[in-house]
C-alpha cells in the first residue's frame, strides 16, 4: 500500500456514487488522487438542471468537484466532446440505421473513457487510471493480470469492459470492485453525500428524452423511412415508421392487429422492412461474432466449452466456439436463446473470469422478398439454426 511515496492514481469521477466513493478508498489506501471529469456531452440546459441529479446524464461535474474539496483532491474537467460524438453517438446512430442494436456503453469505455484517463495519467506521471465499475483486476499464477466480474453478481460490470487493450489491465483499479452494492451506499451516507438524490440511471447518458427514438427522430431525420412489416412469408401487415425504431424481441408500439402475438424477429434496412413473428421464432442456438478483443488466447480454442453473456441483465450461457478466422467465430449454445440482437456484445467467461468477447453480427439471408411483392417469402437465415 502506498504510504511513503505514494503512487499517483487518476480517477475518473462521474460525479456518481460509485465513483466518489472509489475516491474515498483510494484516499484511505494512501494513493495520491488526481480526480477527472471527462465531460461528454453538451452543458445541461434550463430544464435539464432544474430535475434532481438522478434525471439528468450520467456525468455530474458538480458532484465530482464537491466530493474533490470533501476530500481535498485536486479535480480537473477535461472536454471530450467531439471524440465522444465521433466514436459513440455518430457510432449509435449509425449502428441503428444499418439494423444493429449499439452498446454505447462499451464503446464509451473502449474509445472515449480509459483512453481519456490514460492520456491524462501519462501527461500527470500517474502510475494508475482508476474507475468506480463493478468490476476486479486479479492475477493468474504466473502474476498476470485479467479482468474479472464484481463480487456483486448483480451489479457486475465487466460486460461492459471486455474491449479494454490487455495491455492496460496492469495499470489500472477498480477500488468498488470488491464491494456489494449496499456497501457502497453507506459509504456515501458517511461521506455525507445526498443518497437520496443520487439514485442510479439506468438510460443512456445522452439520451434524455428517455427513449433512443426520440433521439434518433432529432438528430438522424432521415430514420423517418416508413415502411412495411411483414411476416416470414412477405405478407404485409402494416405501416411502420423506420428501420432503426425497431429491435428483435420488440413486441410494444408495433400497432398491428392480427390476433396474434407479434415479436420483431429481423429488420432488413436494403429493403425497408421490418419482419414480424411468433415468440417461437426468436429462439436462436448459433450466432457470429466477430470484430474481437481477445484476454485470453490459449482458452478460447477450436470446440472450447464457454460461458458467454450476449445482454447485460441476462446470465451466461454455456456454449461452444467455432473459428472462422483470427476476428470472427461462431458460438453454438448448450441451450437456445431468445432474441438476439446484432450489434450487441457476446462477452466470454470462465468463471469469474472475463476472456474476451465480440459484436454480434447480422444474420446473413438471402432474402427474397421485395417492397413490389406481397406472397414471396422470406429466405431462411444462413447463420442461425432453431
Amino acid at each position: 500500500m502506498p504510504s511513503s511515496n505514494p503512487k499517483k492514481v487518476v480517477l475518473g469521477m462521474s460525479g456518481g456514487v460509485d465513483s466518489s466513493v472509489a475516491a474515498k478508498l483510494l484516499k484511505e489506501q494512501g494513493y495520491e488522487v488526481l480526480g477527472v471529469t471527462l465531460k461528454v456531452w453538451e452543458e445541461e440546459d434550463e430544464a435539464a438542471t432544474s430535475k434532481r441529479w438522478q434525471e439528468r446524464g450520467c456525468c455530474k461535474v458538480g458532484i465530482a468537484k464537491h466530493v474533490a474539496e470533501l476530500l481535498d483532491i485536486s479535480h480537473q474537467v477535461i472536454d471530450t466532446r467531439e471524440s465522444f460524438q465521433r466514436g459513440v453517438i455518430d457510432d449509435f446512430i449509425g449502428g441503428y440505421l444499418q439494423g444493429t442494436t449499439p452498446n454505447p456503453c462499451v464503446r464509451c469505455n473502449e474509445r472515449v473513457k480509459f483512453g481519456g484517463l490514460f492520456q491524462v495519467a501519462e501527461q500527470l506521471g500517474a502510475d494508475y487510471i482508476a474507475t468506480g465499475h463493478f468490476a476486479r483486476i486479479q492475477h493468474g499464477e504466473e502474476g498476470t493480470p485479467f479482468l474479472a466480474r464484481g463480487v456483486d453478481t448483480k451489479k457486475d460490470q465487466s460486460y461492459f469492459l471486455y474491449r479494454i487493450p490487455a495491455k492496460w489491465l496492469p495499470k489500472m483499479l477498480f477500488p468498488v470492485g470488491a464491494m456489494e452494492k449496499c456497501q457502497v451506499w453507506a459509504e456515501a451516507e458517511a461521506m455525507g453525500l445526498p443518497v437520496d438524490e443520487l439514485k442510479e440511471s439506468q438510460e443512456i447518458c445522452f439520451v434524455t428524452q428517455g427513449d433512443y427514438r426520440e433521439f434518433l427522430k432529432e438528430h438522424a431525420p432521415q430514420a423517418e423511412r416508413p415502411g412495411n412489416f411483414v411476416d416470414a412469408e412477405g405478407r404485409e401487415l402494416g405501416q411502420h415508421e423506420g428501420v432503426a425504431f425497431y429491435t428483435p424481441g420488440q413486441r410494444r408500439g408495433l400497432g398491428i392487429a392480427t390476433g396474434n402475438r407479434l415479436y420483431v424477429q429481423r429488420v432488413v434496412p436494403d429493403l425497408n422492412l421490418v419482419v414480424v413473428g411468433p415468440p417461437e421464432d426468436l429462439d436462436t442456438k448459433t450466432c457470429q461474432v466477430a470484430d474481437l478483443n481477445v484476454f485470453a488466447h490459449e482458452k478460447l480454442l477450436e470446440g472450447q466449452r464457454i460461458d458467454i453473456k450476449f445482454r447485460y441483465s441476462a446470465p451466461p450461457v454455456p456454449a461452444t466456439l467455432h473459428w472462422h478466422n483470427e476476428q470472427s467465430m461462431r458460438v453454438t449454445f448448450d441451450r437456445p436463446v431468445r432474441a438476439l440482437n446484432p450489434g450487441q456484445s457476446a462477452v466470454f467467461y470462465e468463471g469469474d473470469r472475463v476472456l474476451g468477447g465480440g459484436i454480434i453480427q447480422i444474420p446473413k439471408t438471402s432474402a427474397l422478398i421485395s417492397p413490389d411483392s406481397r406472397s414471396a417469402k422470406v429466405a431462411p437465415l444462413e447463420s442461425v439454426s432453431r
